[in-house]
């Protein structure tokens, strides 16, 4: 397992939507079989709070809620916004400080970010500066669909030009059915993109079939 060697990761996605959350608490739940106290945070939720819900019930309640998202905007927008509708904008040292709390305390930690890689946090920050400050490797999840492969392209590339190193990307099989696009999206990426396919989640997989 990839992950094996490493003691955090960063994991964003390709757009909101693409299954971030869902695959973050499958890497908790599997780090945590292997005997690792294995956290997933979300620093920010925009909305409801199910994300932040879901990688609690992953870690096995051992975090409490507020630990694991200590910001939750109920606007249901960019961080950003919310933050200036709310009059309560995000502030990037203390997220890492938040962070950095949690990684001295457990063996792994893994942090989702909100949306994709260029959603905007807080006043001249976004998801690149918060990744950089944490310094930790990134992790693409993408939704194996039409469109997958460019939109994974971009965000790779965007991350390898921050200096982050980027493990590989997750495909994650939003849809059972399978058409032209998901059935060739992962041999193309595997031929196109600079970093590798390291890992597939099937529909309402349980695990994750690491390459």
């Amino acid at each position: 397992m990839i992950l094996d060697q490493e003691k955090a990761v960063f994991l964003t996605g390709t757009d909101t939507g693409v299954g971030k959350t869902y695959v973050s608490a499958l890497i908790v739940e599997e780090m945590r079989k292997r005997g690792s106290d294995a956290v997933g945070l979300k620093p920010v939720c925009s909305g409801d709070r199910d994300d932040a819900e879901r990688l609690w019930q992953a870690a096995g309640g051992t975090v409490d809620i507020d630990t694991i998202n200590p910001y939750w905007y109920r606007t249901p927008i960019a961080p950003l916004p919310a933050g200036r509708i709310e009059r309560h904008s995000l502030d990037l040292s203390e997220m890492v400080e938040n962070v950095s709390r949690v990684r001295a305390e457990v063996d792994f930690t893994l942090v989702e970010g909100a949306g994709g890689w260029e959603v905007p946090l807080g006043e001249g920050f976004g998801i690149p500066e918060f990744a950089q400050a944490l310094t930790m490797p990134v992790i693409v999840v993408a939704d194996n669909r039409l469109g997958a492969i460019n939109h994974t392209l971009l965000t790779v590339k965007a991350i390898l030009g921050t200096g982050l190193p980027c493990l590989g990307i997750i495909l994650n099989h939003i849809e059972a059915e399978r058409n032209v696009a998901a059935v060739t999206n992962r041999a193309m990426l595997a031929e196109l993109s600079p970093v590798p396919v390291i890992a597939e989640v099937l529909t309402d997989g349980g695990e994750i079939d690491w390459a």
